[in-house]
């Protein structure tokens, strides 16, 4: 049975149309025109147990929105939806026991108390008894490396350091389900790659079921066999990271050691040249030629060593984002061509 369950969910708002000039701001203190905006448009989803989902879509795109309808921050339009069975904004205490919200832009530590003292509010308000609190601070603080920085005003703690910490207040009382909004946002490579080998570890440890939206397509990379992409508020693709890659990745990246002089004249005939630092050589040729065109570079070249790759997954993403804006551009046209 699905541990989150969503149908025909909608968030709508209503937006103050602000006009330009004295007069028509002196004229919306009486006459104000709304328009209304829908963050959320008609998502139906099912997450099962112990599965790590990547949200992903362009700013705007409600990624955020559905993470906060799931947490009960706030309310839906229409529509229902329900995690580990409980109706999300009707904010019942057995539900806020059993999942944590991590936003990478928003602090819920104290900022300046250390981070155990924080932990030790958490521990209160989640009723953790001494023994299982103390056991799982442990684990985690171990796992994070954070241990000698506990003590430490979190203001005091670089950017990485704290989101180790928010983490570790969101896990502590354990948690059947984890929503993780841009968890990674503005840290460095290293802190990135922390976190990510933390939460990949924690996940396949506890099968704690985790939705997650993040920009950096390495945390996806590294993190979900699973991809929703949503778009102008509703679901535009469900499925596995590779299908993205082969749907809207139409070339491959080949890169080519030539042996000691050789020389890479004619090379260009089997695609575009993407980068030439001899003796290294890459270039992009359609995934369909790409054995062919092996087969004809090494019965004409000497190769030293060669490798087969999809282009940067940054730009795969980047192609479906403008497909879907692309579709619903048209589909819009289309609609408003109707008389």
């Amino acid at each position: 049975m699905p541990i989150i369950q969503i149908d025909n969910l909608v968030k709508s708002y209503r937006v103050y149309q602000k006009k330009e000039g004295l007069r028509e701001a002196l004229r919306g203190l009486w006459h104000r025109e709304y328009k209304a905006v829908d963050a959320v448009r008609n998502i139906s989803l099912r997450v099962e147990p112990g599965e790590f989902v990547a949200f992903l879509g362009p700013n705007g795109a409600g990624k955020t929105t559905t993470l906060k309808l799931l947490s009960g921050v706030i309310h839906p339009t229409s529509g229902n939806a329900s995690v580990m069975g409980f109706v999300p904004w009707e904010r019942s205490l057995e539900y806020r026991r059993r999942f944590a919200l991590v936003m990478g832009q928003k602090n819920q530590l104290w900022w300046d108390l250390p981070a155990q003292e924080s932990f030790r509010l958490h521990q209160q308000i989640y009723r953790i008894d001494a023994e299982s609190f103390k056991k799982t601070l442990d684990e985690l603080t171990s796992l994070l490396t954070v241990e000698s920085l506990l003590g430490r005003p979190v203001r005091e703690l670089s950017l990485g350091e704290r989101m180790k910490m928010e983490l570790i207040a969101a896990l502590l009382h354990r948690p059947e389900v984890l929503f993780l909004d841009e968890p990674t946002i503005g840290l460095d490579v290293v802190a990135q790659h922390k976190i990510q080998q933390f939460l990949k570890y924690y996940q396949e440890e506890r099968n704690i079921t985790i939705l997650l939206t993040s920009h950096y397509m390495k945390d996806i990379a590294a993190l979900c066999k699973r991809v929703v992409v949503i778009a102008q508020g509703q679901i535009q693709y469900d499925g596995s990271l590779s299908g993205i890659v082969d749907s809207f990745s139409g070339d491959k990246i080949i890169t080519l050691q030539l042996s000691e002089g050789t020389s890479p004249n004619g090379l260009e005939r089997f695609g575009n040249l993407e980068k030439l630092a001899l003796p290294r050589v890459s270039f992009r040729c359609p995934r369909s030629e790409v054995s062919k065109t092996l087969a004809e570079i090494l019965s004409n070249y000497p190769i030293d060593d060669m490798s087969v790759e999809d282009p940067p997954l940054e730009e795969t993403i980047s192609k479906l984002y403008t497909h879907v804006s692309d579709q619903i551009g048209s589909g819009a046209s289309q609609e408003s061509a109707k008389p």
